[in-house]
């Protein structure tokens, strides 16, 4: 359809009357695009001037050549981005789900342990023939107890988002061991759905199929065939507190009158106590519930797990500063301790990590070797070959051939030292143990760099100390981790204060966690060889001396050897915390894999979107990259999106903007071209497209209308501007001033 015909030639005579009643001349906004692409589309002649003028200049050619080639290379070099930060969150993401699946193994083998006993005595109950089976009414006898096994699975969440992957893993757990498993969430169990929609839901997780009737005894009749038969049938809801009452009571109530022919158990997870159930059901349908109750680890407990997988050890080389730590800290706190909400953000950091630093594609393409060869090899030789693969925009990072090869040796030396680092930190955590110190707080206060140079200059007098175990019986006050405060020097008050036996056990425990770090193992044998030594010494008895005068003294050797013990243990964490506990944001070339832009994080995370979409609606050129508008600066054009042309306009005015004014100016400017397009028709006239042209005018102004009305609808949807009110109908409100 050509865009200068009308409304009454588009459609028969007949109905043209409805059309002008209907008044569909605004829709005609949907063929402007193609009025103003044929408008801006330059003549032939015009093209091929163009063209000859490209091609009879050389510096042209080699220009445009240069400017293909450096978008090519930008955009090579953003897809290695993605698929770099994609391997890496890959492993970051399989990692923390085994941790988690580590953690809740032991309670998911007690779990299954129990459906097995639960359900060798609903078979106690006796066997029912294949007529009982299949007849449509349960199967009642006088030694049916009708009750229902229930277990109560305690997340210890006050989200239960976190508790969505931990009950997937429960079902996938139990499925590996022979049960039948449903899961079914706390909607299904609403007014709105009813009984009849929890049995739909039922019947479909275990036939695997919808099933339009609600029949139970449809699930007694599959459960009677051979493959399924002689299997528990377990049915996990994982959010109890948000069922509806009536609607379960009616649903426990039936299930326990089928019992006999469907032997479910019950899992049903709540988030902080069993008391949950008694509020939400009547006695007669607790009666029918025989409970036993699990718990999960604590919120915290998981947390640390995590960090300990992810940040501490290291599963890949991405680590993060001490104010990314704190906030990811506090963001985790504020947000109800959820673990999904922590995951989540680290992500976003991980994402930003990787989008603002050209050469951490250097970690993806590491990882992706270590996974294909198995284990890890990052020699100055290795880095240095993945520097020169690297594209031309990375590479221009590095200067000359001087500036890669300290590079290499520099990224090498800081992954030795990141390994040094998260075994002084996991040495500090065992130890921290004894006085319940919470890992993800040690990571932060470990990753403190000012922290660090403050007790940098009497670290030296501790290491040499140490380095002789003195057996002097000096006041531990001297080390420069009891002077100062926070959860390290907590940790060394405590080891402080052991006894030898548990001292004895603790620095076994070091000893397993730095079994691969020479410099820290030999001084751990060479303290435990003193402290084993001292447990064993047995005190010389002599006849001459007074027993209450040897005992006194016996008792004060045994008190002095222990604090001269102790005493030693301090000064290794002193060495150990002097020597090897450097953050990462101290030590060269650490840009490359650790990410400490925190205000770029509480932006994305937190952020200001009211904020975000006047920057965008001002600065569109930024994000859609358009040549047009790119080259007129902050003019308007037509060509802009009618919404950042409104918005622009507002800036003009005040508190209030009036409409009339408002949509003149709008209209204005997206009728420039046209304009322009008239004055050059004038000037050659043709009759045919003057008639097409003044056709078409009221349907022009009818779409800059409907434009303009939609686009104050998207400011007032975004909450930039509030529409007019009875009291002032000509004036719309401005609500957001300023960036």
């Amino acid at each position: 359809m050509a865009p200068s015909r009308s409304v009454t030639d588009s459609v028969p005579p007949s109905t043209a009357p409805e059309v002008e009643e209907n008044d569909l001349r605004p829709f005609f906004v949907l063929h402007k695009a193609s009025s103003r692409r044929k408008d801006r589309t330059p003549t032939a002649q015009a093209k091929l001037c163009k063209r000859n003028e490209l091609s009879s200049s050389p510096q042209s050619a080699k220009k445009l050549g240069g400017t293909m080639t450096e978008e090519c290379d930008l955009h090579l070099f953003q897809q290695l981005q993605i698929e770099a930060f994609e391997i890496v969150w890959a492993k970051i993401e399989s990692t923390i789900k085994d941790v988690l699946r580590d953690l809740n193994a032991s309670v998911f083998e007690d779990i299954q342990q129990w459906v097995l006993e639960c359900f060798n005595t609903t078979k106690l109950l006796g066997q029912h023939t294949i007529a009982e089976a299949t007849r449509s009414f349960p199967v009642l006898n006088n030694t049916t107890p009708g009750k229902l096994f229930t277990a109560f699975v305690v997340t210890r969440n006050i989200e239960f988002v976190d508790d969505i992957l931990t009950f997937e893993e429960l079902g996938h757990f139990l499925k590996s061991h022979g049960c039948h498993v449903a899961k079914l969430s706390s909607l299904e169990f609403s007014l709105k759905n009813g009984i009849s929609g929890c049995l739909k839901a039922l019947l479909r997780e275990f036939l695997g199929c919808a099933i339009d009737s609600a029949d139970i005894s449809i699930l007694a009749s599959w459960y009677r065939e051979h493959v399924n038969y002689n299997k528990p049938l377990v049915l996990i809801i994982n959010d109890l507190g948000r069922c509806s009452g009536s609607v379960l009571t009616d649903f426990i109530l039936m299930l326990s009158e089928w019992i006999v022919k469907v032997p479910i158990i019950f899992i049903f997870g709540v988030a902080t106590t069993v008391d949950t159930l008694r509020n939400i059901l009547p006695s007669h349908a607790l009666e029918h519930l025989c409970p036993s109750s699990f718990k999960l680890g604590a919120p915290a407990e998981r947390m640390d797990a995590v960090v300990e997988a992810v940040l501490v050890k290291h599963c890949t080389m991405f680590s993060i500063g001490h104010k990314v730590a704190v906030f990811l800290r506090n963001y985790f706190i504020n947000q109800d301790g959820t673990i999904t909400s922590f995951i989540r953000a680290l992500k976003v950091a991980c994402l930003l990590h990787f989008s603002m630093e050209p050469l951490s594609l250097i970690h993806g393409r590491a990882l992706a070797d270590d996974q294909k060869v198995g284990k890890s090899a990052l020699s100055p030789e290795t880095l240095l070959k993945y520097i020169d693969e690297l594209p031309l925009y990375a590479r221009n990072q590095i200067t000359d051939h001087h500036t890669k090869q300290s590079t290499a040796e520099g990224l090498s030396e800081l992954v030795t030292r990141q390994k040094l680092w998260s075994t002084a930190v996991l040495c500090l955590y065992e130890a921290g143990k004894y006085s319940r110190v919470r890992l993800l707080d040690l990571f932060c206060e470990a990753l403190n760099q000012d922290l660090y140079l403050s007790r940098g200059s009497d670290c030296h007098v501790g290491d040499e100390k140490y380095c002789g175990l003195s057996s002097t019986n000096d006041s531990c006050q001297q080390y420069s981790i009891m002077q100062s405060g926070g959860f390290i020097s907590q940790i060394v008050r405590k080891v402080r204060d052991l006894p030898t036996g548990m001292l004895y056990q603790l620095i076994e425990k070091w000893e397993k966690l730095a079994a691969d770090i020479s410099e820290i193992h030999e001084k751990l044998k060479e303290l435990r060889s003193s402290v084993r030594c001292e447990d064993g010494k047995s005190p010389r008895k002599s006849s001459k001396d007074n027993p209450k005068r040897s005992a006194s003294r016996i008792s004060g050797n045994t008190d002095k050897d222990a604090r001269m013990l102790n005493s030693q243990a301090i000064a290794f964490l002193d060495c150990l915390v002097g020597n090897f506990l450097k953050p990462i944001e101290g030590m060269p070339f650490h840009e490359i894999l650790c990410f400490k832009n925190v205000e770029k994080l509480q932006l994305v995370l937190i952020g200001d979107p009211r904020r975000r979409i006047q920057v965008d609606l001002l600065e569109f050129h930024k994000i859609l990259r358009c040549s047009c508008c790119s080259k007129s600066g902050n003019a308007l054009l037509p060509s802009r999106h009618d919404s950042s042309i409104m918005y622009s306009l507002a800036q003009e005015h005040g508190d209030l903007i009036n409409l009339h004014d408002w949509f003149q100016s709008f209209r204005t400017i997206v009728l420039q071209q046209k304009n322009k397009r008239k004055q050059n028709s004038k000037q050659s006239p043709q009759p045919k497209k003057r008639k097409a042209i003044n056709g078409s005018a009221d349907q022009n102004e009818a779409s800059v209308q409907a434009r303009f009305s939609r686009a104050v609808t998207e400011l007032q949807i975004t909450g930039l501007v509030r529409m007019p009110s009875k009291r002032r109908p000509d004036f719309a409100q401005r609500i957001a001033f300023g960036l």
